[in-house]
C-alpha cells in the first residue's frame, strides 16, 4: 500500500502490518510550528489509533528553546505539566525521508488542549468556513537561505561570518540551479516522496536563498504540507552538512524571507469559485470583496499570528519586498494583499504579509478567519493601492503594530479574534508572544554594544 492511500484507521493499521514495521514516527506541532514527536512501537501505535495516546502538554507551554512560559494559564508549574490526550490523524500518513519504509503520522491535541492546539485552531476556522458554505484552498510559498554550515559550526562561529552555499545576488539563476542541480533535485524528490509536491523552485535574490512554491490543496492539507516542508527541508540540509533557515530576516544586508499564502474559497453546493464573478470588476465577487476587506481591516489585530517572532518585525521595512501596512492592490507586490484576477480556477488572494518564520497552521488560520469575518459582516475594503504602497500615506486603522509586544496586546484585545479563534486560544497565544518579547529584552544586542560601549 502507498502511504497516500491511507485514509482510515483500518488503512493505517494495514500499511504498518504490511511493511512489518516495529516502530512508527508520530509528531505534532507546537505554538511556533516546531514539530515535536517520537518513534512509537507498533503495538502502542495500533492501540493509539483506536483510543489516542497521551503527550506532555509542556509542548504547548514552552518556547523554541524549551524554556517554560511563566505567564500562561493553560499549563505551567501550577498545573504540573500533565499529559494531554492526543489523536493520530490517519490520512496524514507519509513516507519518511531516507528512512527505508518508515512512516510518519501527524497528531493533534484533543480535550481541553484542543482549544490552544495550532492544528486544531485551523480546523475550527475551516469548520466555520464549511458552516458558511465554503471549502477553503491554499498554497504556501517559502523563501529560505541555505548555508555551508552545520549546527555545530554555526554555533562555534556565534552565527557570524556564515558561509552561504552561493555568493552574491542572483535571482532566478539558471546557473545556480544547474550547478546545484543535485540539491534542487533532492528537494523536488523529497516533496514527491513526502507528499508536499513542489510546483516551482528557483534561486531568489541573495546569497544561497531559494524560493519553493508548494502545490495548492485543501487548506488543512496545505498547512500540513507547509509545516512538513519546513521541518524536512532542515532535515535534508543537515543530512548533507548544510543548514536551512526560515528566519524572517537573518542579516541586515539582504531582504527578509517571506511565507506568502495563496487563498481561495469554493462554494460547497456548486463546486464553483466563490471568488470569481465573470461580469464583475476584476472578476471579483461580493464574497471575495468582503473576504478581502476582513483580511485588510483585521490584519493589525491578527498580526502576531502572521509575524510571531521579535525577528519578524525587522523584515517589515519599506523597499525590501515586505508590506508595512494593511493594504491591497491588483497584481501589486508592494501591498499586503495581492488580488489575482483570473478564472473560476485561478481567482485568488495572495496574503503577502506573512514571513517564513510563521507557524503555517496559525498563519493560515489568521488569513482565513479574518476573511470569513469580513464575509460574515459584509465589510468593505479601503480603496486599492495603485503604484508604490511604500510612498503612500495610509489610514491609521491600516497601520500595523511595530513590535511583537504591541501586536500581542492588539491581538489580546481583539473581539474578532476571540469570536473566530476562541478566547482560550487568544489568551494563550498572546501570552506566548508576550513571553517571547520579554525573553528578547533580557539580552544586550551587538547593535547596542557598537552604539554605546565606548561613546556613552
Amino acid at each position: 500500500m502507498d502511504a497516500r492511500e491511507v485514509k482510515t484507521v483500518a488503512d493505517a493499521k494495514a500499511i504498518v502490518e504490511e511493511r512489518k514495521l516495529t516502530h512508527v514516527k508520530v509528531g505534532l506541532f507546537d505554538n511556533d510550528g516546531v514539530m515535536r514527536g517520537k518513534y512509537m512501537s507498533k503495538e502502542k501505535f495500533l492501540s493509539s489509533l483506536d483510543g489516542g495516546f497521551a503527550f506532555c502538554d509542556v509542548v504547548l507551554g514552552w518556547d523554541v528553546k524549551d524554556q517554560l512560559y511563566d505567564n500562561a494559564k493553560f499549563t505551567g508549574w501550577h498545573t504540573g505539566y500533565p499529559d494531554a490526550p492526543v489523536r493520530i490523524i490517519p490520512d496524514t500518513c507519509r513516507e519518511v525521508l531516507d528512512e527505508d519504509g518508515m512512516l510518519l503520522f501527524i497528531a493533534e491535541f484533543e480535550g481541553e488542549a484542543e482549544s490552544v492546539c495550532p492544528r486544531a485552531t485551523l480546523r475550527r476556522v475551516l469548520d466555520k468556513a464549511a458552516d458558511m458554505g465554503f471549502d477553503a484552498f491554499a498554497a504556501f510559498e517559502y523563501e529560505f537561505f541555505i548555508f555551508d554550515e552545520t549546527p555545530h559550526s554555526a554555533r562555534e562561529k556565534g552565527f557570524r561570518n556564515l558561509k552561504n552555499i552561493t555568493p552574491d545576488w542572483f535571482g532566478y539563476s539558471m546557473i545556480r540551479n544547474s550547478t546545484y542541480s543535485g540539491l534542487y533535485k533532492a528537494i523536488l524528490s523529497m516533496g514527491e516522496t513526502m507528499d508536499f509536491p513542489i510546483e516551482g523552485i528557483h534561486s531568489e535574490t541573495g546569497p544561497g536563498v531559494i524560493e519553493a512554491a508548494i502545490a495548492v490543496d485543501g487548506a488543512s492539507n496545505a498547512a500540513d504540507k507547509a509545516a512538513l516542508f519546513k521541518t524536512y527541508m532542515k532535515v535534508l540540509a543537515q543530512k548533507n552538512d548544510m543548514m536551512a533557515t526560515f528566519m524572517a530576516k537573518w542579516t541586515n544586508e539582504y531582504p527578509g524571507q517571506s511565507g506568502h499564502i495563496h487563498i481561495s474559497l469554493r462554494d460547497k453546493s456548486t463546486g464553483k469559485s466563490a471568488f470569481y464573478q465573470e461580469d464583475a470588476d476584476l472578476n471579483m465577487s461580493d464574497v471575495q470583496r468582503h473576504f478581502l476587506a476582513g483580511q485588510q481591516l483585521l490584519m493589525p489585530q491578527f498580526l502576531c499570528m502572521i509575524a510571531p517572532t521579535v525577528n519578524s518585525y525587522t523584515r517589515m521595512i519599506p523597499g525590501f519586498w515586505a508590506p508595512t501596512d494593511a493594504t491591497w492592490g491588483v497584481e501589486n507586490r508592494t501591498t499586503s494583499l495581492r488580488v489575482i484576477p483570473g478564472s473560476d480556477k485561478s481567482q485568488r488572494i495572495e496574503y503577502r504579509l506573512g514571513a517564513a518564520d510563521a507557524n503555517p497552521y496559525l498563519a493560515l488560520a489568521a488569513a482565513l478567519a479574518s476573511g470569513l469575518y469580513g464575509v460574515e459582516h459584509k465589510l468593505e475594503p479601503h480603496a486599492q493601492i495603485k503604484g508604490n504602497a511604500y510612498d503612500i500615506a495610509h489610514a491609521e486603522e491600516l497601520q500595523l503594530p511595530l513590535t511583537l509586544w504591541e501586536a500581542a496586546q492588539t491581538f489580546k484585545d481583539s473581539e474578532a479574534a476571540k469570536a473566530m479563534l476562541g478566547e482560550a486560544f487568544v489568551e494563550h497565544f498572546a501570552a506566548s508572544r508576550e513571553w517571547e518579547e520579554r525573553e528578547f529584552r533580557k539580552h544586550v544586542t551587538d547593535w547596542e554594544l557598537d552604539r554605546y560601549f565606548e561613546i556613552i
